[in-house]
């Protein structure tokens, strides 16, 4: 077979198609925890809408939500974990120091 007949033979993979992360049931509101912390990254961030495979309305009611939750206290703007960690390590190097003297 030569090169100008094969480029346009379709390939024979078969193509699985993705669940929407939403279903049809699930309501997107404040209060829905299990189903907002999905959207969110470890930092706290909103996930992209590529990142997330959601539509532009689904996107928009995600955003509005986590802000919902958010100024309302049921979730927290940062997570913190991270700076918590230095913190402690940088105080354990400050005693050593000190104690050293």
């Amino acid at each position: 077979m030569d090169k100008s007949k094969r480029l346009f033979l379709k390939s024979k993979r078969s193509f699985r198609r993705r669940l929407p992360p939403i279903g049809s049931g699930d309501r997107i509101d404040y209060r829905n925890m299990s189903l907002i912390s999905r959207f969110i990254s470890e930092q706290g961030k909103i996930l992209s809408r590529r990142v997330n495979r959601l539509t532009l309305k689904q996107q928009r009611l995600i955003t509005i939500a986590i802000k919902q939750a958010r100024i309302l206290s049921s979730l927290p703007f940062l997570n913190n974990e991270k700076q918590f960690e230095r913190s402690e390590s940088t105080t354990r190097t400050t005693a050593l120091r000190t104690r050293n003297k």
